[in-house]
């Protein structure tokens, strides 16, 4: 049995291969294997929960993603993020989080952001704190996005109550050295096979410290693809010429977090199956 704990599947570049990643995804990940599909604006939610409803592998987050922070968005919606948290009880917060990169690095075209305008870390920090603390309060799982911002977070997640489940770091880009504190704090991480390139040795050398029962494995389909050589699924490419992720290729998540901790793969999925349903609880 595999589990995505991090994916987009209602984005529009997946839209049209639904039916062909239904399909690869119940041959593969075996019974009860489930995805964790994460909104990331209140316009998307809508498609996150309708995927729910038409595919039992789908478990549902909703959140307002830190890219999305400074786009348009409803006065209400921290109350329609509550109402759909309260519609689904296998419901979880995210995608939510803190991103200097769109800030420093990111050029303005890249098609990536959609257009959308960065929000500084202030702003970003305002909708993180306050959906954090609706996690916190309704004691449910939270998925956090964070890149090249761990300084801003890591005193939030000292500050702030945590959630009882805890908190997912969905690929995990922070160093090994930090690992500990964050696992004190109540972290999980989640390895994407992306990091199986070479030049991801940071990476890689961070999930070899993690402690067995916090770690998780994800593909952030439709982006962050593995490696060519990992990459078995493949979707073909949009008039854009990009080439989506396919949800399949969590079979290279764990296929390689497995060789990257010299482990048994049977005897790593046996533990991330705990872990997966310890920190969002049993499927239905």
């Amino acid at each position: 049995m595999l589990h995505d704990a991090h994916n987009h599947l209602q984005d529009e570049a997946l839209v049209p291969h639904l039916d062909r990643i239904a399909v690869a995804w119940t041959g593969l990940a075996g019974v009860g294997g489930e995805m964790v599909v994460n909104g990331t604006h209140p316009d998307d939610w809508p498609r996150v929960a309708a995927l729910v409803a038409a595919h039992t592998f789908v478990r549902p987050a909703y959140g307002l993603h830190p890219w999305d922070v400074g786009a348009p968005r409803p006065a209400d919606w921290r109350e329609r993020l509550a109402a759909r948290l309260d519609a689904d009880p296998r419901a979880s917060v995210g995608e939510i989080g803190l991103d200097r990169w769109i800030l420093d690095s990111a050029s303005p075209d890249d098609p990536r952001l959609g257009g959308v305008r960065p929000a500084s870390i202030d702003e970003q920090t305002e909708a993180f704190v306050a959906q954090f603390a609706l996690a916190a309060s309704r004691s449910l799982p939270v998925t956090i996005h964070c890149l090249h911002a761990f300084g801003e977070l890591l005193p939030l997640l000292r500050e702030l109550p945590v959630p009882k489940h805890g908190f997912l770091l969905h690929a995990y880009g922070g160093s090994a050295e930090m690992v500990p504190e964050l696992v004190e704090l109540g972290a999980y991480f989640s390895f994407n096979p992306a990091f199986l390139d070479r030049r991801k040795s940071a990476r890689q050398d961070a999930f070899r410290v993690i402690p067995e029962d916090r770690l998780l494995c994800e593909t952030d389909a439709p982006a962050m693809p593995p490696p060519p050589v990992w990459r078995a699924h493949k979707l073909p490419s949009g008039s854009d010429g990009f080439a989506p992720n396919h949800p399949g290729n969590i079979e290279a998540a764990y296929a390689g977090l497995a060789t990257l901790r010299g482990v048994a793969e049977a005897a790593l999925a046996a533990q991330i199956a705990e872990n997966f349903t310890r920190f969002f609880g049993p499927a239905r």
